[in-house]
């Protein structure tokens, strides 16, 4: 009998081990199937998604995860699949049907404090008042980003935060 593991990424104060390295703009190349960036940031489009160890249905699935929005990152693509890396590091096999171009991040999955806060803030500015504090592992939906912050938002609140505290976004990456 298969045997499942479910990892809750998208849990606020759930720690993610590590983050992986951003992609600088010469470590891009066309995919082969879509002609897209890659690597590039995407998110899950389901509340059920299967990780599998190869590119087809016939492969052992490793994960399922049960968060749609969850970002990920696509790193290679054949025919209808897209092997992604989540933010702890772990790479699998996923549907394409399964994700969406919709830009979303992670707020410090790799902060070891469960308890630290980050402040979002009114604007893009260090200075600026703080709207509200997330927790690692906070799932915000990432509306753009320019020179080093991005406006996001978490349900109805929307502010700044500074780019290099969210896993979903690449350093200095200019999202519209």
């Amino acid at each position: 009998m298969l045997s499942l593991r479910v990892r809750p990424l998208f849990m606020a104060g759930f720690l993610i081990a590590v983050t992986t390295a951003g992609a600088r703009a010469q470590d891009m190349q066309a995919g082969s199937v879509t002609g897209l960036p890659v690597p590039r940031y995407v998110s899950l489009k389901s509340d059920r998604v299967n990780l599998r160890e190869g590119p087809s249905k016939e492969h052992r699935t490793r994960w399922v995860y049960q968060r749609a929005g969850l970002p990920v990152e696509v790193t290679a693509e054949f025919e209808t699949w897209r092997r992604v890396r989540d933010a702890d590091g772990t790479e699998g096999w996923v549907l394409h049907s399964l994700l969406s171009g919709r830009r979303t991040a992670l707020v410090a999955p790799w902060s070891k404090n469960r308890k630290e806060l980050f402040p979002l803030r009114s604007a893009a500015d260090a200075n600026a008042a703080v709207v509200a504090e997330l927790q690692p592992g906070v799932v915000t939906s990432v509306a753009s980003c320019a020179h080093h912050w991005c406006r996001v938002s978490v349900r109805n609140i929307s502010g700044y935060m500074p780019q290099e505290r969210l896993w979903g976004v690449y350093p200095n990456e200019t999202v519209d």
